[in-house]
């Protein structure tokens, strides 16, 4: 017999299972993302269920399938109260959207305007762009220097750096004359594929070094001893070593410099000032929308956090 088959209170009896585990268990019968969007995903349900439990919802006897407005409501007025910020309510809000469709309710969660979700501002016209250019690699890993030249070069995330593939990368192409790359959708945030152009000598000199450490690795930049796991920890405890942090300053580096090498002038954020022309303003939406593709960003305005506004000027 088929879960949807029985009634609430036969399914309650016969699974004696907390609306936590049930909410794990929804996330588990999606497939289509990323195990870190899962994780992450599962944790903030895990959190739900017992927030509910805490306001007084015998969550023993909900399944995934009750939820109702109420419920998102008092969710959200514990983290008002509990000073959450608005950054985090909206992941919070996004994976009750996701529960809310997995359920075919979508009009449970109304719209961050209907509840008075105040908008983030993101740009800040400030750089947080990091460079290698004063940091010592040579006494670190190789792989883990490398990654972070790739970083450097091509503006991938740290993840797509660790299991960067060359020989996928280049697609066949020689690298002497190699015109892109393309990152395989399971190294990548959302599972989204890109392909980043190469367009400048410096980027063959890091793909060709990547290609001969990739050899001695079994194809990645994962030493072939080593799970992902354990060289992520790796990579972490010698990034913060290095005062790099999560290396997201490096993807910021090379939006800056992508801008520069297309606009021709700097971006506001690293001190750009002037008045746009009509044919510049036009200029501009254009390479940050693709400074955006090469980047994996979802939306223009999140590359506009890398590379600032000319309206804050």
């Amino acid at each position: 017999m088929k879960k949807q088959d029985l009634t609430l209170h036969q399914f309650l009896e016969i699974s004696a299972i907390m609306l936590d585990y049930q909410l794990v268990q929804l996330c588990k019968d999606n497939r289509k993302e990323s195990k870190a969007t899962t994780a992450n995903r599962r944790a903030m349900f895990r959190l739900f269920a017992k927030q509910l439990e805490e306001n007084g919802y015998n969550i023993r006897k909900m399944t995934p399938h009750d939820l109702k407005g109420r419920h998102v409501n008092k969710l959200l007025e514990r983290w008002r109260k509990d000073g959450i910020s608005t950054a985090t309510i909206k992941n919070r809000m996004s994976a009750l959207r996701w529960w809310a469709k997995e359920i075919n309710n979508e009009g449970a969660v109304k719209s961050n305007v209907e509840l008075n979700i105040e908008r983030r501002v993101f740009v800040t016209n400030e750089s947080k762009a990091i460079s290698l250019e004063n940091i010592d690699l040579s006494k670190i890993d190789e792989n883990i220097a490398q990654s972070l030249r790739l970083q450097d070069s091509f503006g991938l995330r740290r993840e797509e750096s660790m299991k960067f593939q060359p020989e996928f990368a280049l697609d066949g192409q020689w690298i002497d004359n190699a015109k892109y790359i393309v990152l395989k959708p399971t190294w990548t945030k959302g599972k989204r594929g890109r392909t980043i152009p190469i367009s400048n000598e410096n980027q063959r000199k890091e793909l060709r070094k990547a290609y001969a450490l990739a050899q001695k690795n079994g194809g990645s930049m994962i030493p072939k001893e080593k799970s992902y796991k354990a060289h992520k920890s790796n990579f972490e405890a010698v990034t913060h070593a290095l005062g790099v942090g999560q290396t997201h300053g490096l993807r910021h580096g090379y939006a800056q410099t992508r801008y520069l090498e297309l606009m021709g002038f700097p971006c506001p954020a690293v001190g750009g000032f002037r008045s746009l022309t009509s044919e510049e303003i036009a200029k501009d939406k254009e390479i940050r929308m693709l400074i955006t593709e090469e980047l994996g960003h979802s939306r223009i305005n999140i590359t506009s956090v890398y590379l600032g506004s000319w309206s804050k000027n």
